[in-house]
């Protein structure tokens, strides 16, 4: 049932759409409006992250209209292959199609070549098609990294996740939101930072809202920093996560691949 619900969110947000003032809804107000779909799965619907972008964005001035396609565990061969992701991706002139591949997926070479980068670039093809720009979610590593495969912490996952984000995205000369490369610089500044939930794995609102300000610096290339929306993070917290993804995301944008 709660997947169910979170779906349904999900399909809403895709109908309904979040904007930071009225100029999306405007006759006149396309051209001024960014509309930016997520594909992705509970990453990207846990505190619900297009909805927090689009608060964000509104804070900056900037008027959004985000729509959502996710579902837990989802991954980009599923969504390749999904008629609910065509027919969304064709219901709107989306401006930026996010791509959150699943979190486990991406670290591993193998599945990266048989699954993540097949998928990524039918993906991109269908985006691009679409007239819309696509960017890739580099998404945060488990905390306790994968041991399982072989990735025994955080830090040995995480590269590997940065390594087989930026691979697919040079090829298909796609830009990145380093989202995860943001978490780790967070994590090693403040160690004590609540980014994980319990499970390790899910981001807490203060990763969320992370995640928010580091495509808020990909999407408009520029500074969240002072933006008054906090997503309820206390002040001086918020400033901390606004800095890092600044300087992550504007301080070397080439290496994402954004202009």
């Amino acid at each position: 049932m709660v997947r169910r619900l979170l779906i349904l969110c999900a399909l809403a947000l895709t109908l309904t759409g979040c904007s930071g003032s009225s100029a999306c809804d405007s006759a006149g107000g396309s051209a001024a409006c960014t509309r930016v779909l997520f594909i992705g799965n509970s990453y990207t619907f846990v505190n619900d992250l297009p909805t927090m972008f689009a608060s964000l964005a509104g804070s900056g001035g900037h008027s959004v209209r985000t729509g959502m396609v996710a579902e837990g565990g989802a991954t980009l061969a599923e969504h390749a292959a999904s008629a609910e992701t065509a027919t969304t991706l064709a219901s709107s002139r989306w401006s930026i199609v996010v791509v959150q591949e699943q979190s486990e997926i991406p670290s591993d070479d193998e599945l990266r070549q048989t699954e993540m980068y097949p998928a990524a670039r039918r993906l991109v093809s269908m985006i691009r098609a679409a007239g819309a720009e696509p960017l890739f979610f580099l998404t945060w590593a488990h905390r306790d990294g994968w041991p399982e495969a072989g990735m025994a912490d955080y830090a040995s996952m995480q590269s590997a996740i940065d390594d087989g984000y930026l691979a697919i995205a040079r090829a298909q000369q796609v830009g990145i939101a380093p989202v995860g490369y943001a978490w780790w610089t967070l994590y090693h500044q403040e160690p004590e930072a609540s980014l994980w939930q319990d499970d390790g794995s899910h981001p807490t609102v203060e990763g969320t809202y992370l995640a928010a300000c580091v495509f808020y610096a990909a999407i408009f290339g520029q500074s969240p920093e002072g933006l008054a929306y906090r997503a309820g993070l206390p002040g001086d917290e918020a400033a901390t996560v606004q800095e890092i993804a600044t300087s992550v995301v504007l301080g070397d944008p080439a290496t994402w691949g954004l202009h």
